[in-house]
Order: C-alpha cells, then structure tokens, then sequence
C-alpha cells in the first residue's frame, strides 16, 4: 500500500477516535454502495453523519475542504439515501467533513458541521 494510502487509512483511524470522543456512535465505516463510498455513518442522538474524510500533509494550495467535488457530494448523497434506506431509518441526516492536516508529527483536526446540503 503507497504512504497515501496509509495516511489516508491512519486518517479515517484518527477521525473514528475523534468522533467517539465527541460522543458519536460509529454505524459503519467505509460503506459502499454502487459507486459511492461513505468514509464514515456516525449517529449522535437523533442525527446520522455521514462523514467524509480528508487528511493531508500540507494545506498549501488550497483548503481541504474545498477539495470535495459536487460529483462526489452526489455520490455522498446517493450512498446515504441507500443506507438510511436499506436500514428503514427515520432520522435527520447531515453531511459532515473532518479534515486532519499533518505537520510534522502534529495533526490538527477539523470537523466540519453540516459541511453541504443536498436538493
């Protein structure tokens, strides 16, 4: 497995702890369905997270964040349908990104709330 890879796994590793200590419940991780890949199903009392994860070594060109494209928000989107579906839920659903940014050996941890919408 290339260092991407591995910081990329090591990334979803750290945002699963991160989002434990905060209090979520961790439904599934790397949920797949057709072409869409959900990194994270997190639930936290009446709300499911579908938590999409970014980690890279340097932020310099542009923010993370930003790096999601609307191909893959609707990828997120029919995943998450799929699954709330699937499970015959009835619950709010918010789409969340957690950003880590490693420097060094430091990680600085980002999470992003209702991060984007679906129409």
């Amino acid at each position: 497995m290339g260092k991407h890879n591995e910081f990329g796994k090591e990334g979803e590793k750290i945002a699963t702890d991160f989002l434990i200590k905060k209090g979520y419940k961790i439904c599934y991780k790397n949920y797949r369905y057709l072409k869409s890949e959900i990194d994270i199903i997190a639930q936290k009392e009446d709300i499911l997270a579908i938590v999409e994860v970014r980690a890279r070594s340097n932020d310099q060109i542009i923010p993370i964040a930003d790096t999601i494209t609307k191909k893959k928000i609707k990828l997120l989107v029919m995943g998450a349908d799929h699954y709330v579906t699937e499970n015959d839920l009835d619950i709010e659903v918010r789409f969340d990104i957690i950003t880590i940014l490693k420097n060094s050996k430091i990680f600085k941890i980002e999470h992003l709330e209702s991060a984007f919408y679906h129409f």
